[in-house]
């Protein structure tokens, strides 16, 4: 087997690709290095023996030339943090590199096309409720929308490659730079909880997610269906930050502040400095930690693919303690 993973520079992808190629299956890794992190998971997965070919998905030529010879495809390359640019830029990354990718995958005979798309198509969690495959789609920015646009163009792909859409939720573990900044804030006491804290989230290890994407593509069950990756585990941010704490032998943050001038200033930043293509040093987006609440019946992945989440998040917070204590990060 030889497989495509887009996004192979980011995080989920370069676990991914490693976790795959230590599986026996060949494959070739698309990606993209515009940041130190992206650099350094380029070395690393050339130091296994990864190839990895860098590229913008959205021009023909490039997709046509990294799916030749691939029985699958796992395309996680997305626009997603930037905040300095026009939403073009999201449509032409996030649908247009998607629809460019399936033609090039069309082409060249390949076999299963997973998607991974995000649970903020969902906007967030509302009413008393868990969110499931069935639920009604509200995404309420530029990411969220193209993403979501992006699984349509999937699903009209159905006839001619078989095609499966997992929605990820919020992913840490080991090789992770998003959550960096709380470790490090809550290492050195300095974590300051930003509204109430008391939003709620299912966050998934990444060796668990890793998992879920070569089960959806390897499972004939997997295909024409839309399955969420989601933790099982339901904690508010005051408990995440707590058991971050516990991980890191530190006292528990105490420090709130409350959401309105954060917002406020997230909003001027946004008005002032993304015309002039400066990204924000805070964003609304960012402030979705400590706003949104995403809450899941994960039922469907374990009834369609068997798949059960193994790591809690006190462990996997200790493991992710560790690898960036051994990277020098903390």
């Amino acid at each position: 087997m030889k497989f495509l993973i887009t996004g192979g520079t980011g995080f989920i992808g370069s676990r991914l690709a490693l976790e795959a190629q230590q599986r026996g299956i060949e494959v070739v890794a698309a990606g993209q290095v515009n940041t130190a992190a992206e650099r350094a998971r380029l070395q690393e997965l050339e130091q296994h023996g990864v190839r990895v070919i860098q590229g913008p998905l959205q021009e023909p030529s490039y997709s046509e030339s990294v799916v030749q010879g691939c029985q699958a495809v796992i395309h996680l390359a997305a626009a997603q943090h930037e905040a300095n640019v026009p939403d073009a830029y999201f449509e032409s990354v996030n649908i247009g590199g998607t629809r460019s990718l399936l033609e090039a995958s069309r082409k060249a005979g390949v076999r299963r096309f997973v998607y991974g798309s995000t649970i903020g198509v969902y906007g967030e969690s509302r009413g008393a409720g868990l969110l499931n495959e069935l639920s009604p789609p509200q995404p309420v920015n530029i990411y969220g929308r193209t993403k979501l646009a992006a699984e349509g163009v999937v699903q009209t792909f159905g006839q001619s490659l078989q095609t499966s859409i997992v929605r990820i939720s919020e992913t840490y573990g080991p090789g992770d730079f998003r959550l960096l900044k709380l470790f490090r804030a809550i290492d050195r006491g300095r974590f300051l909880f930003i509204g109430s804290g008391l939003n709620r989230r299912q966050v998934i290890h990444v060796r668990d997610l890793v998992r879920l994407l070569l089960l959806a593509t390897e499972s004939d069950a997997a295909v024409g269906q839309v399955v969420i990756a989601a933790g099982t585990e339901i904690m508010s941010t005051r408990e995440m930050a707590d058991q971050v704490a516990q991980a890191l032998a530190r006292p528990r943050p105490r420090l709130h502040a409350p959401m309105w001038p954060f917002l406020a200033l997230a909003v001027t930043m946004e008005l002032t400095l993304k015309p002039l293509g400066i990204q924000p040093p805070l964003h609304r987006r960012r402030l979705d930690f400590f706003r949104k609440s995403f809450l899941f019946d994960t039922s469907k992945a374990r009834s369609l693919l068997g798949f059960e989440p193994e790591v809690k998040f006190h462990d996997g917070a200790s493991q992710t303690a560790a690898w960036y204590r051994e990277h020098g990060y903390l």
